[in-house]
């Protein structure tokens, strides 16, 4: 489990169409082959540790259904290791799962932020709340405003200068994860879609008041 808190930005050294070496330097402490690190919001296993960095296996599938399939030697990435049981939970419960890709459409300064607006597949769409919480590449951010097509967030200063989303240009992709809360509430009350109405209403209103 992760928590959406960056902690360092990495560089891809080296990229094949089954594996991914990334230099690193804050997560090479204490890290393990075997242990998990988040690479802009997608948990990879280490597979092997170098001096200056770690080397992870990625699935085809992974390439294809996130932004690392279009990560070239020189990209840089966002780094979390796998939240340690003593640590602090400053972010989210975020799974390193993530949901879909979105597109920026729209960068905005928003007084001392910078605002982005982000396309997305309603799927992901229907589980953003205003003020809930999102990843983007693996950051766990606050939702200003979300709509059929797209939501919104607002990035201070220091996330800026500490993750890659500095370097976001309008028509970029990012990796989505939601929130796991909303997607367990959904799995829940989705069950009784197929009862008459006034079967699923008494579940549910017997569910909310227990």
């Amino acid at each position: 489990m992760f928590t959406g808190i960056v902690e360092e930005k990495g560089t891809v050294q080296k990229i094949s169409q089954n594996q991914i070496c990334i230099k690193a330097k804050k997560v090479q402490e204490g890290t393990r082959i075997g242990d998990s690190i988040a690479v802009n919001g997608v948990c990879l296993t280490v597979t092997n540790l170098a001096k200056d960095g770690f080397y992870a296996d990625v699935m085809p599938e992974t390439f294809s259904r996130s932004n690392l399939g279009e990560l070239t030697a020189g990209s840089q990435v966002n780094l979390e290791r796998a939240m340690a049981a003593d640590g602090r939970f400053g972010g989210h419960i975020v799974s390193g799962h993530i949901d879909g890709t979105g597109k920026i459409t729209k960068i905005q300064n928003d007084g001392n932020a910078v605002r982005f607006w982000i396309a997305a597949d309603i799927k992901i769409l229907r589980l953003i709340v205003e003020k809930g919480s999102i990843t983007v590449d693996g950051i766990s951010l606050t939702v200003v405003s979300v709509d059929n097509s797209n939501f919104s967030i607002s990035i201070i200063p220091h996330t800026l200068a500490e993750t890659i989303l500095g370097t976001k240009r309008v028509g970029d992709t990012v990796n989505l994860e939601n929130d796991i809360i909303g997607k367990y509430v959904e799995r829940l009350l989705g069950k009784s879609i197929s009862e008459n109405q006034t079967a699923r209403d008494n579940k549910i209103l017997a569910w909310l008041a227990e």
